[in-house]
């Protein structure tokens, strides 16, 4: 690793499945050795002077996933699972803001809804809230879900035979939801599946 003359190297936290950037730090050759070691992210705070794990406080930690170089090596790619939001404002990312400074509300990658979706109905099945639709669905078990996913898969299929882009919108989203929820009944990671489509990808 190339550090800089403050032994120190940027690191870029990105959301290891949703691929969102949450976070910017840096670390020294200690940080960058317990974060390998203990599989919790570290830094070198440069205000305090000092090491700090992320979340150690706070309880939002950044578990490791990998850890990349760039071609000069001198920058690192974190890719984590955080654990609750990752900036200390409460946001879920650290890059919130437009150049006016004025907040965001969505992401920075649309597609980050998937894995956010993803963790939410997770939890769902954890609580058993029986209010919750999610949880009803997962406590029905796969003829329940099953069932949806026919039904709304028919309903894309109309939508388009209608020629209607406002409807397949809505119905395929219907569509997506009820598979993760299914995803989730058989113990399937949603990322497998993405791994799948990159295993069959031959541009």
């Amino acid at each position: 690793m190339n550090y800089d003359t403050h032994g120190l190297i940027p690191a870029i936290v990105q959301h290891a499945r949703s691929g969102e950037v949450l976070m910017l730090g840096y670390m020294n050759a200690e940080a960058l050795r317990l974060t390998t070691e203990s599989g919790l992210v570290t830094f070198w705070s440069r205000s305090r002077q000092e090491l700090w794990q992320k979340g150690a406080t706070s309880g939002n930690i950044l578990r490791l996933v990998a850890l990349r170089q760039d071609c000069d090596g001198d920058a690192l790619l974190v890719l984590a699972e955080p654990a609750g939001p990752t900036c200390h404002t409460g946001a879920r990312s650290c890059f919130f803001r437009d150049l006016e400074g004025e907040t965001l509300t969505n992401p920075a990658i649309p597609g980050s809804i998937l894995a956010r979706l993803g963790d939410l109905i997770h939890q769902r099945g954890i609580q058993q809230d029986e209010t919750s639709y999610t949880a009803k669905l997962l406590l029905g078990g796969v003829d329940r879900i099953g069932k949806k996913i026919g039904e709304e898969a028919a309903e894309v299929i109309i939508g388009a035979k209608n020629n209607s882009p406002a409807e397949v919108t809505y119905e395929m989203a219907d569509l997506i939801y009820h598979s993760l929820v299914l995803l989730e009944n058989q113990g399937v990671a949603a990322e497998d599946v993405w791994r799948e489509l990159e295993r069959r990808f031959h541009p």
